[in-house]
């Protein structure tokens, strides 16, 4: 169907003159060439795990569940919906990410483009901005309870964590973060629907739903106080 208005749209010399793409697999003659496909593999395999990273290594987790929190403390249903909040939460991350990630790339990144840097040096200085990002977020309690259950005997820097120990305890206390801001972010609305659960129940009017009553007053709180810009500077600086 699409080449069919192609055809019609284009002359036909123009429409058969598409380039063709041919990918073939043979052996390796040459070191070099290993080497190179294996710098190709290595690349796929970090941008199959690249949602991971990115929940699990930045600010995302946090963000993301504390937005949660706002809309269900709002008894909105689904508004804003999901992809909204995702979205926001993706941008949010871009934002509070974006030193790390300059350093990154400026230390790291293109270094490795223009040859100055092995691949290994490269990824070993990359990692030094994400992981002092990561201790600047993580509780000592966190590590201590993957590195008790760990191998190493003992950390005397934070040099000595390894990673797959820092990013375990690192999502755990964005988890326990992001669940204390939304205990916070919950109080006032819970307050809302107590008064408008206890004035229906004073008023006799049992069977009216409390909250059809007070998700008019909840949205009018979350307006005047200007709910969002309060709930944005909180996670802004809570990094």
């Amino acid at each position: 169907m699409a080449l069919f208005f192609i055809n019609l749209i284009l002359p036909s010399q123009t429409a058969h003159a598409f380039p063709s793409i041919n990918i073939d697999v043979g052996e390796a003659e040459d070191p070099e060439d290993i080497s190179t496909s294996l710098q190709i593999l290595f690349l796929l395999t970090i941008l199959s795990l690249a949602p991971a990273i990115l929940i699990l290594m930045t600010s995302f987790t946090r963000t993301v569940i504390v937005l949660s929190f706002v809309r269900n403390g709002l008894a909105t249903q689904q508004m804003p919906p999901n992809q909204v909040l995702v979205g926001l939460a993706l941008f949010l991350t871009f934002f509070v990410m974006a030193p790390v990630w300059g350093e990154v790339n400026e230390n790291a990144l293109q270094p490795y483009l223009e040859g100055e840097l092995e691949q290994n040096e490269a990824l070993e200085i990359a990692m030094d901005p994400i992981r002092s990002f990561m201790f600047n977020q993580t509780g000592e309690k966190e590590i201590a309870l993957f590195i008790n259950f760990s191998d190493i005997e003992e950390v005397n820097d934070q040099s000595e964590v390894p990673t797959y120990v820092l990013i375990p305890a690192f999502a755990i206390s964005e988890l326990k973060t992001a669940f204390t801001i939304g205990f916070i972010i919950y109080i006032p609305f819970l307050v809302i629907d107590m008064v408008v659960a206890s004035t229906l129940m004073s008023m006799g009017m049992m069977m009216l739903p409390p909250v059809m009553i007070s998700l008019p007053f909840k949205i009018l709180l979350f307006v005047l106080a200007d709910g969002w810009n309060l709930v944005i500077s909180s996670l802004l600086q809570s990094f």
